[in-house]
């Protein structure tokens, strides 16, 4: 499969991202409390099996993700792990609270831009950390015109990150930031799987004229296309009927092949030549030990041609 017939412009991106990475939100408690064995065992397995990018924010747990993640990793002596973080979001005390609780505020100032960098590398114990993501800023294009995406690319110069992008969970801001900016990275989630081919519209295709790197993740929509049983989530709410139906058949598709679902969901983003790298949120060393098993999973070509029959997969990638 030879993908898109588009150019490709160089990569922007001067970090070498593996190709899989670990999302740190389940680390800090969405959804479910994970214990500090747990998240450490979570980081550790995942240095072992090669996931040494890790993706994180102040705004998972309110900076427990990023405070486990620290600790884990200066513990291992992992070497040189690749690590984004995010800003636009401070975390404040509670107003009126008495106790260690705290607001999550927005600031697209210079200064909350640095505040919030700072803050993450003293949780993280880094100087520096390797890209700096402007967190959602969907409904905020002016402030990130006149001060986010200026103190980013200040901070990019002073060495404190190597690249600056936006993370995002619709493509279309997203892509309407790549247009005017031409970021070195872009962390898409939910946008492009199985399920979802949003991102392809238009997305991709710019960020590979931009050369533009693009990180994908959710590619389980929440969890969806990993167990499709009628109790998961998708897209963070409760499955509803259609989507849970479509995944159980993608599913039946690909047992057909003898393949996994989720070894066919993680390998899908990597059939456009933009994608660089994916992110898997796991919560346990047994996530992280079997979602690598599934990559290393051969998907032959014919069990793409059938996903694309069944509008699983945009006939355009097969090209």
């Amino acid at each position: 499969m030879t993908g898109p017939g588009t150019h490709r412009a160089p990569s922007r991106l001067a970090v070498e991202l593996p190709p899989l990475g670990i999302g740190t939100a389940p680390i800090g408690n969405l959804f479910a409390e994970v214990s500090e064995q747990d998240a450490a065992a979570t980081v550790t397995a995942a240095v072992r099996e090669g996931m040494t990018y890790f993706d994180t924010a102040p705004r998972y747990g309110h900076g427990l993700a990023e405070e486990r993640l620290g600790r884990t990793l200066e513990a291992s002596g992992a070497g040189r792990p690749v690590i984004s973080t995010k800003a636009g979001w401070l975390l404040r005390p509670a107003a009126g609270s008495e106790e260690s609780r705290v607001d999550v505020v927005t600031d697209w100032t210079e200064r909350g831009i640095r505040e919030s960098l700072e803050s993450s590398l003293r949780r993280l114990r880094r100087s520096s950390v390797d890209i700096l993501y402007l967190h959602d800023p969907d409904d905020h294009p002016d402030e990130v015109r006149r001060t986010a995406y200026p103190a980013a690319r200040r901070l990019r110069d002073e060495g404190l990150v190597k690249a600056i992008g936006f993370g995002m969970n619709h493509s279309g801001p997203l892509a309407a930031h790549v247009a005017e900016y031409e970021p070195d990275a872009v962390l898409v989630a939910g946008r492009f799987t199985l399920l979802d081919h949003e991102a392809l519209g238009t997305l991709l295709p710019l960020c590979l004229k931009t050369g533009t790197a693009v990180v994908v993740g959710g590619v389980f929509n929440t969890g969806l296309l990993a167990d499709p049983r009628p109790d998961a989530m998708f897209n963070y709410r409760p499955v509803p009927g259609e989507a849970l139906a479509r995944a159980q058949r993608c599913r039946e598709i690909c047992a057909g092949f003898g393949v996994p679902l989720t070894a066919a969901a993680i390998r899908f983003p990597f059939l456009h030549p933009a994608v660089r790298s994916v992110v898997l949120g796991c919560r346990s060393e047994a996530e992280v030990t079997g979602n690598a098993e599934s990559f290393r999973v051969s998907v032959p070509d014919e069990l793409w041609e059938r996903l694309a029959e069944a509008g699983f997969v945009p006939p355009e990638l097969l090209a």
